[in-house]
């Protein structure tokens, strides 16, 4: 039971980080995910300093405010002038070594496990079980990126209009009334919260393959945004399914594993992809030199 509860939640985390990959890799803001995986150790220092838990509720509270911080500062900086590669390196680096730093003051004596929120390790998510009433209902961790997935799934399908536009030509989607700066927020605040849902499983800094990869990988097989949103989720779940079985056979890390394969998908898409891929490229190319 415990392979199908692993394989379900690395699907769940690959579906739910994949949807908003889509966006993120055509408004060419990929880098958002590791920004925010890197900038919630704060975060959770500070949950646990407030309130002297180590529950995961309390610190995926403190990890999701600091993440949306993580986006407000992205997005000044940005205004200010900055380029948007240097304004991301600046915030996701020292709001990361502030966390250090908080750590080696005050939680000396504390074990917070960051290994685990950095590296993840959904093998032992199965045994952290959600209880009502006496009686387990499942791994935390499925009900958590399960309703992440969700919600994802539910704003997507309710704007995807305004979504698409606004990612597509910003400028016609003001001039159409659509609030561009909102659903840039509302984008922004959903990586937040799938990648704060999603670490305890993958890690932090694992789960920004999540958000990248199958996305990256579905923007080489198809030029439309609902079959590249589909198509990420698919490749999501095969990885989750493959990988899981590799790591098994090499005793290796679970989650490193199924980000490693999307990593080999992302290269043969790379190489095969029917219209964007290298070797089909080339071969079309030496086609029609033939022919002339």
């Amino acid at each position: 039971m415990n392979h199908f509860w692993i394989i379900l939640i690395g699907a769940l985390v690959g579906s739910s980080c994949s949807i908003l990959g889509c966006f993120l890799v055509l408004r060419k803001m990929s880098m958002i995910g590791d920004a925010i995986s890197h900038s919630v150790l704060p975060g959770i220092v500070i949950a646990f300093l407030i309130s002297g838990s180590r529950e995961s509720l309390v610190m995926m509270f403190g990890a999701a405010a600091i993440g949306l911080v993580t986006v407000f500062l992205i997005q000044m900086f940005q205004n200010s002038g900055v380029q948007a590669d240097a304004s991301i390196g600046v915030v996701f680096t020292a709001l990361f070594a502030v966390g250090v730093v908080l750590i080696s003051l005050y939680t000396r004596q504390v074990d917070l496990d960051l290994d685990c929120v950095l590296y993840g390790e959904i093998a032992y998510a199965p045994w952290d079980t959600l209880h009502i009433g006496g009686q387990s209902i499942g791994p935390k961790a499925v009900w958590g990126v399960g309703a992440s997935f969700l919600l994802n799934i539910l704003v997507i399908g309710l704007f995807y209009k305004q979504f698409k536009i606004s990612t597509f030509d910003p400028a016609l989607a003001a001039s159409l009334g659509i609030p561009v700066v909102f659903f840039h927020y509302l984008l922004m605040s959903l990586v937040s919260i799938s990648t704060v849902a999603s670490f305890e499983s993958v890690g932090a800094i694992l789960v920004v393959g999540m958000i990248i990869v199958p996305a990256a990988t579905a923007y080489l097989l198809t030029d439309k945004l609902s079959r590249m949103i589909i198509i990420s989720i698919v490749l999501s779940i095969v990885s989750s399914l493959l990988g899981y079985y590799v790591a098994y056979l090499l005793d290796a890390s679970i989650g490193g594993t199924m980000v490693a394969v999307t990593g080999v998908l992302f290269i043969v898409a790379l190489f095969f992809s029917p219209k964007h891929g290298v070797l089909i490229k080339k071969w079309s190319r030496k086609k029609v030199l033939q022919q002339n």
